[in-house]
């Protein structure tokens, strides 16, 4: 029995800001935001959005009702929580109008937590073939202005619909996991952004992607020239282009420059975006699905998916004949429809955000035009609206 993913679609904000913009506000080349990380645009996340928002916004336009009628499990991966207690995937199970006896989870890892939903709902698929799980990995990546890490940053949600008879990639049943206690990454409680040790956060990647890789082939007796393509989970895609180079000398020449190819789609869209932590992994499988033409059916696919302090899994994924159904094809389209904002403009939003204090809050939603938005809080109650009710 096959099960995978069987849907993909992407939310993010509709602003941005143009990395060579920023670089220059903050006084550095350009050229090392945009080829240094690997970076060319920014998603500006507004007030109006958030964890919640961003992950409804994600999974409701590939739900249909029998999908809906279907789903008896929600996972939601994310290290940008609103609550302490209640988990998010409880807010956005009420806006997508899932069946109450839906199973609702919030998983927590850094980057990592939406690969540990996958994996736990394509388990669920196989003991519960006639149902489907929802796993959506929505964050949004807060470093803080004039810091080092403030080029990384970004946000969005990546919503995964899991069944039997997957249209996009059937999963493989094998991985290889490993989970350290390291302190390259971590946001402690009194902390509204991330506190990370950059350099070593880099190498840490690079050590646990080789690590699991290998450990993957030698659990699975697969060959490297196996897999057409390495996908990667890409907090800026120059992280990912690294990690690829030291499995290069794995493979022959010819193997190498397909890889590299492979990998310059898979990051496409990402270049756009930033970095959304527990969504990046998925943002770029998506990006190698949709702009990636060389890709057939019975293709293989490695992922290495990452979560800083730290944990890692290398699994393999095998492309369906009508994988191009399921995906959101038309998300290119809506990144380059964005508004471009200034550095004071994104300067003023990110800063804008619902504070962390008990007073009745109003954010004005006006210029957003995502179905599902944050209005603000009340009675120290997160409001939501959705539009179209």
């Amino acid at each position: 029995m096959k099960v995978g993913i069987d849907k993909l679609h992407f939310a993010t904000s509709h602003l941005y800001v143009d990395m060579a913009e920023l670089a220059t506000a903050r006084q550095e080349e350009p050229d090392k935001y945009l080829i240094g990380i690997g970076q060319s645009r920014m998603a500006v996340i507004p007030p109006s959005q958030d964890t919640v928002t961003l992950a409804a916004n994600a999974a409701a336009p590939m739900l249909t009702a029998a999908d809906i009628e279907a789903i008896d499990l929600l996972i939601v991966g994310t290290e940008s929580g609103i609550d302490n207690s209640k988990a998010s995937a409880i807010y956005v199970a009420r806006l997508l109008g899932l069946n109450r006896r839906v199973r609702t989870i919030e998983m927590k890892e850094a980057c990592y937590a939406a690969t540990a939903g996958l994996q736990l709902a394509q388990e669920h698929v196989r003991v519960h073939p006639d149902k489907k799980a929802l796993v959506i990995g929505s964050d949004i990546a807060r470093y803080g202005l004039n810091t080092p890490g403030e080029p990384t940053q970004g946000g969005g949600a990546v919503a995964m619909l899991v069944s039997t008879d997957p249209q996009i990639l059937a999963l493989g049943t094998e991985s290889c996991v490993l989970s350290e206690d390291v302190m390259d990454f971590w946001r402690p409680l009194y902390h509204t952004t991330a506190l990370v040790d950059g350099k070593y956060s880099s190498n840490i990647y690079i050590d646990y992607f080789q690590d699991v890789f290998k450990g993957y082939l030698q659990k699975t007796g697969m060959q490297p020239e196996d897999l057409t393509a390495l996908v990667f989970h890409l907090p800026y895609t120059k992280m990912g282009l690294k990690a690829l180079r030291s499995a290069l000398p794995l493979v022959d020449d010819a193997q190498q420059a397909s890889w590299l190819a492979h990998f310059e789609h898979a990051r496409q869209l990402n270049r756009q975006v930033g970095n959304l932590y527990t969504g990046s992994l998925y943002l770029s499988l998506l990006s190698q699905l949709v702009t990636d033409d060389k890709l057939k059916a019975g293709d293989r696919l490695g992922l290495f998916s990452y979560g800083s302090g730290a944990e890692g899994e290398f699994f393999m994924g095998e492309l369906q004949p009508d994988y191009e159904a399921g995906l959101d094809v038309g998300l290119p389209q809506r990144l380059a429809r964005r508004q471009r904002v200034s550095v004071s403009e994104y300067e003023k939003l990110f800063n804008g955000q619902l504070a962390w204090r008990a007073d009745d809050q109003t954010i004005d939603v006006a210029d957003d035009p995502h179905r599902f938005v944050l209005t603000g809080q009340q009675d120290e109650q997160r409001q939501y609206l959705d539009r179209e009710v």
